[in-house]
């Protein structure tokens, strides 16, 4: 028998802060970020606590490092936008349905979704998506000064926010049971009317 201590494993800092944004995007869009305690957090991740304090310094630090890992994932698919409204149809419609792949969009749309009930971290949402919905417009080849585009690009985004939600917490038949192949023809349809408007 050996008399050597035990060899400690050595933390890897950015797989536990990247841990712990996963586990509290999903607790806070859906328990809600008043719901939602830290230990909670950190139980779910298997860490310490003091690791949110560490990373992200409170809890809204780390609702804001969940927020802005929300929107990078909304941009990488709004930025299928440049190849016109049928890639960007295709991509958010198989996200959507695709109930065994990567739920990181849906969960990240929901997390936009959900109301805190904390005036700070309100402004912050209203921020994101208002950064979003930039986005949206950017992709589609608009400048994001134009605030007529803008108008166009929240009711897309508003649009978007709801079918998540519909499909997430109602079994709403068709939308609810829709494939990728049915959901990608109406939302081509849906961005090109509000984004590529005819003139």
């Amino acid at each position: 028998m050996s008399n050597d201590p035990p060899v400690k494993r050595r933390r890897d800092a950015a797989q536990t802060r990247q841990d712990l944004i996963d586990v509290a995007r999903h607790r806070f869009a859906h328990d809600g970020y008043a719901a939602t305690t830290v230990r909670d957090i950190a139980d779910q991740a298997g860490v310490n606590v003091a690791l949110i304090s560490r990373y992200f310094a409170s809890k809204e630090g780390l609702f804001e490092a969940c927020l802005t890992s929300a929107v990078t994932d909304v941009r990488k698919n709004a930025e299928d936008q440049a190849a016109g409204a049928e890639g960007f149809a295709a991509r958010l419609a198989g996200h959507l349905t695709d109930p065994a792949g990567d739920d990181r969009l849906r969960t990240g749309l929901l997390l936009l979704i959900r109301t805190s009930g904390d005036e700070r971290v309100e402004e912050l949402r209203s921020s994101f998506l208002r950064m979003v919905s930039e986005k949206l417009l950017a992709g589609a080849g608009h400048p994001i000064t134009d605030e007529v585009g803008v108008l166009r690009a929240q009711m897309l985004l508003a649009a978007i926010l709801g079918l998540v939600l519909l499909r997430s917490t109602t079994g709403m038949k068709p939308l609810n049971s829709a494939s990728a192949d049915e959901l990608q023809g109406p939302i081509a349809d849906l961005v090109a009317a509000l984004l590529n408007p005819r003139v």
